[in-house]
């Protein structure tokens, strides 16, 4: 992935894209703390380098929902979105609505050519509605 990318490999470089891809929507902490179990010396600068280069590359996709840190996930170039539970701060994917990605097609584009929509939906995960049930 790296080389197609045109990107140097690097035992940083793999360690980071290997953490995004086992700990899907995890934070920078998360992820320095996946990447330092397989290379301890590694620095936090050296992380946030191979987040930012492979966020260029579109190798992974960093997402920020209202209310959140960064995060990083490897699935990219789907235009998916997402799900966030207001309690506890799961988030998971959600597939764009059915067609060929309607939420590319604004009501007034502005002229711009639309090629990418983040939708965040907003609401309680199943543990913490039914935690709320109890």
């Amino acid at each position: 992935m790296l080389r197609e990318a045109a990107l140097r490999v690097t035992r940083p470089r793999v360690a980071v894209l290997n953490a995004v891809h086992a700990h899907p929507h995890a934070d920078t902490d998360s992820i320095i703390g996946a990447v330092r179990r397989e290379l301890p010396g590694v620095s936090r600068q050296a992380v946030y380098d191979v987040l930012h280069a492979l966020t260029a590359a579109g190798l992974v996709r960093r997402i920020e929902p209202s209310g959140s840190v960064a995060r990083y996930e490897s699935r990219v170039g789907d235009n998916h979105h997402h799900v966030v539970c207001r309690s506890c701060g799961l988030i998971a994917d959600v597939d764009c609505a059915v067609g060929a990605a309607p939420c590319l097609t604004a009501s007034d584009g502005r002229g711009f050519s639309i090629d990418e929509a983040e939708v965040v939906y907003w609401g309680l995960c199943p543990d913490c509605s039914t935690a709320g049930n109890s």
